[in-house]
C-alpha cells in the first residue's frame, strides 16, 4: 500500500507542476515562450508559483517509494540515493517558484517596451544556477541509483533503467526539437514534470507487480 500511495504522490506531484507551467507557457495558437509569459494574467502567474509549493511536497513524499525499493541497500546507499533524489524533487518546486520572478520580467518589458532578455537576466541566471547545482544531485543520483539496480540491491527489475530520469532527461532534445506549435508548447514547456510523471509510474508498476 505505501508504494501505490508514494508512486501516487509522486505522480500528482508531476501533474501539478505540469500545470504549473502550462500557466506560465500556453496561449492558444502562440509557440513563443518569453510572449507567452509575458500575456498570462496576475492570477495566472500567482497560481503557477503556488503550485511549486504543492509539487515540492507531493514529489518529495514521492520519493519515499525509492527508499523503499532500495531496502535491500546497505544503510549509505539507501540513504544516497534517496537523499539525493529528495533533493531534487524539492529542487523542482524551488526552480519553479523562483520562475515567477522570470515572468514577472517578461510582463514589465513588455509593458514598458523593453528588450525581454535584458529586463530576464538576472532572474535567468540565479534561475540556471539553481539548475546547474541541482544537476550536481542529478548526477550523485544518476550514479548510485544505476548502480543499486545493476548489481541487485533494489527490489527494481534492471529495465527500469531505461527509464530512469537521466535517459528520459537525454530524449528532451530528439523529442522537443520535432515539435511545434502547441506541441512544443506543452511537451517542451512541461517536459521536466512528464519525465517524472513516467517514471513514478513505470516505478509503481514495476515494484507492485514484483510484489
Amino acid at each position: 500500500m505505501a508504494i501505490l500511495i508514494y508512486g501516487l504522490a509522486g505522480m500528482a506531484g508531476a501533474l501539478v507542476l505540469f500545470a504549473g507551467d502550462m500557466l506560465f507557457y500556453y496561449q492558444p495558437g502562440s509557440s513563443d515562450f518569453v510572449a507567452n509569459m509575458a500575456a498570462a494574467s496576475p492570477d495566472r502567474i500567482v497560481l503557477s508559483g503556488l503550485s511549486a509549493l504543492l509539487a515540492a511536497w507531493l514529489y518529495t513524499l514521492g520519493a519515499g517509494q525509492v527508499y523503499l525499493a532500495l531496502a535491500p541497500a546497505p544503510a549509505w546507499l539507501r540513504w544516497l540515493v534517496f537523499g539525493s533524489f529528495a533533493a531534487i524533487m524539492i529542487a523542482y518546486g524551488v526552480i519553479h517558484a523562483a520562475y515567477v520572478a522570470i515572468a514577472v520580467a517578461a510582463q514589465n518589458a513588455a509593458a514598458l517596451g523593453l528588450d525581454p532578455a535584458t529586463q530576464m537576466a538576472l532572474a535567468w541566471r540565479t534561475n540556471q544556477l539553481m539548475r546547474s547545482l541541482t544537476l550536481l544531485l542529478f548526477a550523485v543520483f544518476t550514479v548510485s541509483f544505476t548502480w543499486a539496480v545493476l548489481v541487485g540491491k533494489t527490489f527494481y527489475p534492471r529495465w527500469i533503467l531505461f527509464f530512469s530520469p537521466v535517459i528520459l532527461y537525454f530524449l528532451k532534445g530528439p523529442i522537443v526539437s520535432r515539435l511545434e506549435g502547441a506541441a512544443l508548447v506543452v511537451i517542451g514547456g512541461g517536459y521536466l514534470n512528464l519525465l517524472l510523471l513516467v517514471f513514478f509510474a513505470v516505478s509503481t508498476v514495476a515494484l507492485l507487480s514484483r510484489r
